[in-house]
């Protein structure tokens, strides 16, 4: 449920469909079926957000649609009536007609809208950006709320050492290497946090009788004094020093978690583990700002971490301790209330959240595939720098189509004109049907260097 690292149940807990067991023997007793489960709503919500999307017409083509007809029937009209009315032989008029006909085609209008979202899509793709329809680029420019998942969203969703602390009376770096010693033969997620950030760093130290217990820890002997690495709880009952829990308590606040080295069931060090923010997040957030948008943290992990991280990324809204049902409430009440609402996310948690937003992103190298394949844009570089990029893409979009459309109909309109006052020919007609179309089709490709910048 988007948590940054593994949490310890115990005996009453309720333990979710799909959660992985990390070590140790789990007995559980199931309280339901498996349409009952959170997986399972998960994706009945998924279904559900998605069918109250209603559908969109595009303009182009319910334009199109009506005008061809009319044009066309025009054309027959005045092939037909025109001798009558206004005389002159059958020939002239059915040359008019069809001077009228080849002008009024209606080419260069139809192509300028594909002909822009197919190149705007692929330079999105050249980007890292798979869109899954040019209706969902079209509409970022849109975008008013968004709302970003922590774990492997904003933060590389990999554990790392933060800080650590070591009783005065032992040597650091003796405690980093049995520290390092203990940790690199542990398959806990923290202590493998631990051993990846000292490795390179020290050296381990020669240990024996090496020995992990499940849920606890880990521990061996080093020239006969016992050695252990894990939970507190396990390690010692022996009073915390002031210095101790003055620092322990500055890091809970940040969301961290802790693995503790005891020597002779005495803690001699505390290594603080969390997550860390991605490289130019506040950057983008920044960003993101500038073009108007607000953004919120909506995460399953602890409030505590959710905030941490949040004030890191320089992101003012922040919510924890969410389930997916919750972040989709949330979404659906910030659809209303905010405008063009977006999600980013990564995991199974955020599918149901994701189908319901106006547009919705997902982490295309970290990301579940129930999240990719909900989500309207995959990132798959994992960079959320593409997403005001998305924005400035789709607002040079929607200029370019603006511009393809406001020129196919103008040019159409001058030479109708010209054609009713009985001056033009067939060659100005050719004119207004492949120039139009040539004309908007390379205005159309210059999406395909486009690079919008901040």
């Amino acid at each position: 449920t988007g948590e940054s690292l593994p949490v310890l149940k115990q005996s009453g807990d309720r333990l979710y469909a799909g959660s992985i067991n990390g070590m140790g023997e789990l007995q559980y007793r199931t309280q339901g079926t498996y349409d009952e489960s959170l997986l399972a709503r998960i994706a009945i919500s998924v279904q559900q957000a998605q069918q109250s999307k209603a559908p969109v017409q595009r303009f182009v083509d319910r334009f199109s649609q009506v005008y061809t007809p009319i044009v066309t029937f025009g054309a027959l009209v005045l092939a037909l009536l025109g001798p009558w009315l206004f005389g002159g032989t059958w020939l002239d008029w059915v040359y008019k007609a069809l001077v009228l006909l080849v002008i009024a085609c209606p080419c260069a209008l139809v192509i300028s809208t594909p002909v822009a979202v197919v190149s705007a899509l692929a330079t999105a793709a050249k980007a890292g950006l798979l869109v899954k329809g040019g209706l969902h680029l079209e509409r970022a420019r849109r975008l008013d709320y968004l709302a970003v998942d922590k774990t492997g969203t904003i933060t590389a969703g990999m554990p790392v050492l933060q800080d650590q602390w070591v009783a005065p009376a032992y040597p650091l770096e003796t405690v980093e290497q049995m520290a390092y010693a203990l940790a690199s033969r542990s398959d806990h997620p923290a202590s493998q946090a631990l051993a990846r950030s000292l490795e390179g760093a020290v050296s381990a130290l020669p240990v024996k009788d090496f020995q992990a217990v499940a849920g606890a820890g880990v521990m061996a002997t080093q020239n006969g004094v016992s050695w252990q690495l894990g939970r507190l709880s396990w390690l010692s009952h022996a009073p915390l020093s002031a210095d101790l829990i003055s620092w322990q308590k500055t890091w809970q606040q940040a969301g961290a978690s802790f693995v503790y080295l005891a020597k002779a069931q005495q803690v001699v060090a505390a290594f603080a583990i969390a997550d860390q923010i991605k490289s130019g997040v506040q950057a983008v957030m920044a960003d993101l700002a500038r073009l108007g948008v607000k953004v919120e943290v909506l995460s399953g992990d602890n409030s505590a971490a959710v905030q941490h991280v949040a004030n890191q990324a320089g992101i003012p809204l922040a919510q924890g301790d969410l389930l997916p049902e919750d972040k989709l409430r949330i979404i659906t009440e910030r659809t209303q209330t905010e405008g063009f609402s977006a999600m980013v996310g990564d995991g199974i948690n955020d599918a149901p959240a994701l189908a319901k937003a106006d547009l919705s992103f997902a982490m295309g190298a970290l990301g579940s595939d129930m999240a990719i394949e909900t989500a309207d844009i995959a990132i798959m570089n994992d960079d959320l720098a593409n997403i005001p990029y998305t924005i400035r893409l789709s607002q040079r979009l929607h200029r370019v189509l603006v511009q393809n459309i406001s020129a196919a109909i103008g040019i159409k309109l001058v030479f109708l004109a010209l054609a009713i006052a009985g001056v033009a020919t067939m060659w100005m007609a050719v004119f207004a049907d492949v120039g139009a179309s040539l004309l908007v089709v390379l205005n159309s490709l210059r999406l395909l260097k486009s690079t919008p910048s901040a």
